[in-house]
């Protein structure tokens, strides 16, 4: 290739990456501010959070299309065609992180409309770490970081441990008032919606790994830690 195809090549690259990136931000920002709208019981806020979804969703399509120029002028072989079908792999499960989001601010809606109660604090600390998570993976995918990655997909653990956590004591609520049980079943819920956060950042975690290594980390490394998954049925 002439330098002025491989300028292009590489400004096409550089874009789709651009895209990633920015869904991976937009998705820690839809985190925080459903978050927000369920600790002040904001209807408008949660109403927000809601709407910018199709926001990610037009992102993944951008993406898509900027790995179809590729393919289509490019033909990638090696190192770029893993970089371009990771990418693909990664606006997926990002997007999914903000289905999650979206998730707990509709549950935030149908919480304000049967009256304030105390939210437990556990699901602050579970939103903390997954977006840390989130944060992390992103900056590992940035910079190229396969360690970082690595950090990620191991913390996957402790959000696990966290959910453990949470069920048990929104369950232990339930059994001290029962007729909080509508309420606390979609803290429950929001629960699940914020491990699952957690896991597709992993998820996000092992494809960096793979687009700069060429290795795919062992699932069998991750044992997971999630004692609900069996028990409880969650927004898919």
């Amino acid at each position: 290739m002439n330098d002025h195809t491989v300028k292009a090549y590489d400004d096409e690259l550089r874009e789709l990456r651009a895209i990633v990136s920015r869904m991976g931000g937009l998705a820690e920002d839809q985190l925080v501010g459903a978050m927000e709208a369920l600790n002040e019981f904001d209807t408008d806020k949660a109403g927000q959070v809601r709407a910018s979804d199709q926001a990610l969703d037009q992102l993944e399509i951008d993406a898509e299309k900027a790995a179809i120029v590729v393919f289509a002028r490019r033909a990638p072989v090696a190192d770029d065609l893993r970089e371009v079908v990771s990418s693909l792999k990664m606006t997926g499960l990002i997007e999914r992180m903000g289905d999650y989001a979206k998730n707990i601010a509709k549950r935030t809606l149908a919480i304000s409309e049967m009256g304030p109660v105390a939210i437990p604090q556990i699901l602050d600390q579970m939103a903390r770490e997954a977006r840390k998570m989130i944060q992390d993976v992103m900056d590992a995918y940035v910079h190229r970081n396969a360690n970082l990655a690595m950090e990620v997909w191991e913390r996957d653990e402790v959000l696990d441990n966290l959910h453990n956590s949470a069920y048990r004591t929104i369950l232990g609520r339930m059994m001290e008032s029962p007729e909080k049980i509508g309420v606390l079943t979609h803290f429950l819920m929001i629960a699940k919606n914020l491990e699952r956060i957690g896991d597709q950042a992993t998820n996000v975690a092992e494809q960096v790994y793979y687009t700069i290594n060429g290795v795919m980390l062992e699932e069998a490394r991750r044992p997971k830690h999630d004692v609900t998954s069996t028990e409880l049925v969650t927004d898919d």
